[in-house]
């Protein structure tokens, strides 16, 4: 049973930091590409980033570059989303999801590619 499991939103003032993870189990396949999302109420959900497990490649949009990292946990199926200088317009739900695929752009923001979800983890940035 694949599931994907998120942990470590929660609320900051602006300008600081947060951690997120997501631990991957029980996929059927061994390349795939991580993506990272977030969601406001009422709006679509957007890519923000993403990792390729193949070439550990990754891609930010421009929202968050320079600010977010993507690394790899101690444990090779945990993947975390470090963000920095938080802005309260980055106040939304973050959900980390999975697809097959060997190569991750550049598709990668577009939501419906995606196979596998996380639950969400609330981010709450206050100016």
């Amino acid at each position: 049973q694949v599931q994907l499991a998120e942990s470590g939103g929660g609320s900051v003032h602006a300008g600081g930091s947060l951690k997120l993870s997501c631990v991957v189990s029980g996929l059927p396949f061994a390349d795939y590409c991580l993506g990272w999302f977030r969601q406001v109420p009422g709006m679509e959900r957007e890519g923000i980033a993403t990792l390729s497990i193949r070439d550990d490649y990754t891609y930010f949009d421009k929202s968050v570059k320079g600010r977010f990292t993507i690394s790899r946990g101690n444990a090779k199926n945990t993947i975390q989303l470090e963000m920095n200088s938080l802005k309260p317009e980055g106040t939304a739900m973050y959900y980390c999801a999975v697809r097959s695929a060997s190569s991750c752009y550049p598709q990668w923001g577009v939501e419906n590619v995606y196979d596998y979800w996380s639950q969400g983890t609330q981010v709450t940035v206050s100016s």
